[in-house]
């Protein structure tokens, strides 16, 4: 996904050309093409265009506050889903300690994965060696052999879980990647330029008038980037909240320092290595 600033900028500069166009190609008008009856036509005209503009602005920021919180709802389900898991197999049994271990590494991989604290940019949301853990988890439960139908009932909770935590990894990947299609944002750059030119072709040469013309496509700019910004989730200047899956962790190193539990698989760190292919 493109840099939601990189593109605010370019849709400020674009808007602002239509503007300052607009202002230029007044003065290279002949005079009865500013009359008034062509002014009155041209406001009525645009007026359709800003009507347009505004609906659809609005649509696209709702859209993307809702995939936001999408996002930020899958980042909740999944730490909630960890820890139940971490739950259902203490309950199950001491033999599930290894599989527990698991299970910590790659919440707090996962969370480095997601909230990453050396480099925001640097989210990777399907990573192979996260991934490669959750299959061992996968691999330790299915070792597993139940006693009685207590230790059955309690293995197929945790393999469900397990495959949720799977699913939520790929459902986080699609979600991301269905962004806006950028036919429509050109479009809606285009109704904005329109507009913005039409402005300036009546504006007076003034400071005042550059000014609010400069101002106004700034904050139409700054929505488009706000629309990214919301859409791409993890990363940038607007992102989920790690909230969820740093306490998910957190209760996870608790748990494993009372109960004595070690790493045997790899260090536990937030930038410890990802080399586990």
């Amino acid at each position: 996904m493109y840099n939601p600033l990189i593109i605010g900028l370019i849709v400020f500069a674009t808007i602002l050309a239509g503007a300052f166009a607009g202002w230029v190609l007044r003065q290279r008008l002949p005079e009865h093409h500013l009359a008034d009856e062509t002014k009155s036509l041209v406001s009525v005209s645009m007026a359709v265009v800003a009507t347009f503009s505004a609906l659809v602005l609005g649509l696209l920021i709702s859209n993307a506050n809702a995939s936001f919180s999408a996002l930020g709802g899958e980042v909740t389900a999944l730490s909630a889903q960890i820890l139940r898991l971490d739950q259902i197999l203490r309950r199950y049994g001491p033999e599930t300690d290894p599989a527990r271990e698991t299970l910590r590494q790659y919440a707090e991989l996962k969370t480095s994965d997601l909230f990453p604290d050396d480099h925001p940019a640097r989210v990777d949301l399907v990573a192979p060696s996260t991934y490669k853990l959750l299959q061992q988890l996968e691999d330790s439960l299915l070792a597993l052999k139940p006693a009685n139908s207590r230790d059955q009932w309690w293995l197929g909770q945790a393999m469900t879980l397990a495959a949720k935590i799977g699913d939520t990894r790929w459902l986080l990947a699609q979600q991301v990647r269905q962004g806006t299609p950028k036919a429509f944002l050109a479009l809606l750059v285009f109704w904005l330029t329109l507009l913005f030119a039409s402005f300036g072709l009546f504006a007076p040469r003034n400071l005042t008038s550059a000014v609010t013309l400069t101002l106004c496509a700034l904050a139409v700019a700054g929505a488009f980037g706000m629309i990214l910004e919301l859409e791409r989730g993890f990363g940038g200047l607007i992102h989920i909240s790690p909230q969820p899956m740093l306490q998910a962790v957190k209760t996870l190193d608790a748990e494993a320092t009372a109960n004595g539990l070690t790493a045997d698989i790899a260090p536990s760190a937030f930038g410890a290595p990802r080399g586990l292919q």
